[in-house]
């Protein structure tokens, strides 16, 4: 992903509160020899407290297809994608241009972790795993614990495998046109704040953040 310094995130803390609140991706996974990679898309809690860059769990259904790939090479990468909007040409031509010069853009914000995976299948460490994500999406409860031999999801265990993703490597990425001149970030700004559609208000705080 290329990142030049003006979209690069300002600290850690940028990214990783944005990720805390944008919780499902796409695993990527290498494929075996003459295949394709394994993109698996995903809910997952990120755990920053978990060695020097955090882990990810999650869990998947045991008859999944990308299990022999993963297990044959563990490095992966979790990709997440959002807050994206289409920007027209004319919001972004330069001061004293044509707005039919403007080039169109996309604004987005993205995460891609690099990690290295470990398959959880011990029932034990599987269901306390399977009970931290299911609080990370449920803090308020409702939901039965999963215990191995107990009713309702014990007897459920064994269809499906966690996955411990240790984070080595983070590439983060905030593309909300700031290094552009403060005529044309007004306009955009208040392009988005009109159009008002899907996802427009989440880029818009974006790049009145950082500016």
């Amino acid at each position: 992903m290329l990142i030049h310094p003006w979209d690069a995130p300002r600290s850690d803390t940028e990214w990783q509160q944005w990720l805390a609140a944008h919780d499902f991706g796409q695993l990527a996974v290498n494929g075996l020899p003459g295949e394709p990679p394994h993109v698996q898309p995903a809910h997952f809690a990120y755990e920053p407290d978990h060695g020097p860059h955090g882990r990810v769990i999650t869990h998947l259904a045991r008859p999944n297809p990308l299990w022999p790939a993963l297990e044959a090479d563990p490095e992966v990468l979790l990709s997440v994608v959002d807050d994206y909007v289409y920007v027209p040409g004319p919001w972004q031509a330069p001061p004293d241009t044509p707005p039919e010069h403007g080039v169109p853009t996309s604004f987005y914000a993205a995460v891609q972790l690099r990690c290295t995976a470990r398959i959880v299948d011990a029932p034990e460490e599987k269901a306390e795993l399977l009970n931290r994500q299911v609080a990370h999406f449920q803090p308020e409860g409702g939901s039965a614990p999963a215990a191995v031999g107990e009713a309702p999801f014990g007897r459920m265990l064994s269809g499906i495998r966690a996955l411990c993703l240790e984070v080595t490597d983070v590439q983060a990425k905030f593309k909300y046109a700031s290094h552009k001149p403060q005529e044309v970030q007004n306009r955009i700004a208040a392009g988005l704040t009109q159009r008002d559609g899907p996802r427009d208000r989440a880029a818009h705080e974006h790049q009145l953040r950082r500016r």
